[in-house]
Parts: structure tokens; C-alpha cells; sequence
């Protein structure tokens, strides 16, 4: 069993890899903003079964495969950052606009606004590089089975997740009034997401591959 002040660690750790904007959180404060706060709990489910497919992955041993493989590991890696990149250079353009800035989007239907958010959620990089990087740090033999370690964790980081983003999709809609009453912070808002998208991308790509 993982022992309580790790799993209170890695609890935190999940918290601020979900307060870190990502396609996640982009799509979930858009979808609930033009569409509405059912719109946006419905398209979190779809969130949350992503993370039931990072979980299971994980559990499967694909981690351990990874971190078998540095080359593996280094690809995804350098995608992930290069992603991150990507994503900030999308926030500090010219011209570039905030989630959290009102537009017009055509309404989806529920079955499509889980299937959006099940694929954002899926093929989100910061998602699987936080699999790959951080859970092995909370794994050890000497804890019991590493199947049921993987789940306990992987729970521990959908619970954190869902809590979070349940917000965001409940009070978009009233922080994006907020912003629409203060430009200057929406702004500002922009500015800081996309400079912590990019010390992020830097920081991993400085990261030094870890082993269980």
C-alpha cells in the first residue's frame, strides 16, 4: 500500500499539473462558455473517461515499457514539449484570444461533447507525460502490487482532475463575464498562460529521465 504522505504528495502534484492551462481546460472553458454548464459537465465526462485510458495503460505496464525504451520516453518527451510550445505561441500571437474570452462555436450534441472531450483528454500530452514521468516516482515493489499501486493512483489523479475541471465547466461562463468587465486582466490572463506554457515546455525538455 502507498504509503499516506506519498499519496499526499502526488495528490498536489496532480493538482497543479490540472490548474496548468492545457486542451483540457481550453476546451472544457469553451465549450462551457458558448454552450452552456451542461454542455461543459457533459464534455468533462468525456474528460474522465480519457483518464481512465491513461490509468489502465499505466496499470498495464506501458510505463515501465517506456521507461525501458529511453528513446520511447525522449520522443514523447520532446512531442510533449513541442506541443507546449505550440500552445503558447497560440496565447501570446498577435491577434491571439483567452479560453476564457467569449466566441461563437455551433452547438454539439451530448453524444459528440463526449466524444471531443474523450479524445482531447486522450491525446493530451501533458497528460501522458505525467503518466510516463511522474507515476513511477510513486511505485515500488515494496508496497505491494504495482497493478494496484497504478490504480490508486490513477484514481487519486481522476478524483483531483475531476474536481477541478467540474469548476472550471460550472464557473466559466461568470469568470469570462469577469474578464469581459476588465480586458486588461483577459489580457493579462493571456499573457501569463502562455509564459507558463512555456517555462513548462522548457522544464521538460530540460528534464532528466528517471528510473523506478
Amino acid at each position: 500500500m502507498i504509503p499516506a504522505q506519498d499519496l499526499l504528495i502526488f495528490a498536489a502534484a496532480c493538482l497543479l499539473m490540472v490548474l496548468t492551462p492545457g486542451p483540457n481546460m481550453i476546451y472544457l472553458i469553451s465549450r462551457s462558455i458558448c454552450q452552456g454548464r451542461k454542455a461543459g459537465v457533459t464534455s468533462l465526462l468525456g474528460v474522465v473517461a480519457g483518464f481512465f485510458v491513461h490509468m489502465f495503460a499505466a496499470a498495464a505496464g506501458l510505463t515501465a515499457v517506456f521507461l525501458a525504451v529511453p528513446m520511447a520516453y525522449e520522443l514523447l518527451k520532446w512531442a510533449g514539449a513541442l506541443y507546449l510550445l505550440w500552445m503558447a505561441w497560440q496565447a501570446l500571437k498577435p491577434g491571439a484570444r483567452s479560453p476564457f474570452e467569449a466566441q461563437e462555436l455551433a452547438p454539439d450534441s451530448s453524444p459528440k461533447l463526449v466524444l471531443m472531450g474523450f479524445m482531447t483528454s486522450v491525446l493530451n500530452p501533458k497528460v501522458a507525460v505525467f503518466y510516463l514521468s511522474v507515476f513511477p516516482q510513486f511505485i515500488s515493489p515494496e508496497h505491494g502490487s504495482m497493478f494496484t499501486q497504478s490504480v490508486l493512483l490513477g484514481l487519486t489523479q481522476i478524483s483531483v482532475s475531476f474536481t477541478v475541471n467540474l469548476l472550471i465547466a460550472l464557473f466559466a461562463s461568470g469568470i469570462a463575464f469577469w474578464f469581459v468587465r476588465n480586458p486588461l486582466w483577459l489580457a493579462v490572463q493571456r499573457y501569463v498562460m502562455g509564459f507558463v506554457l512555456a517555462g513548462l515546455a522548457v522544464k521538460l525538455m530540460l528534464e532528466q529521465r528517471k528510473t523506478l
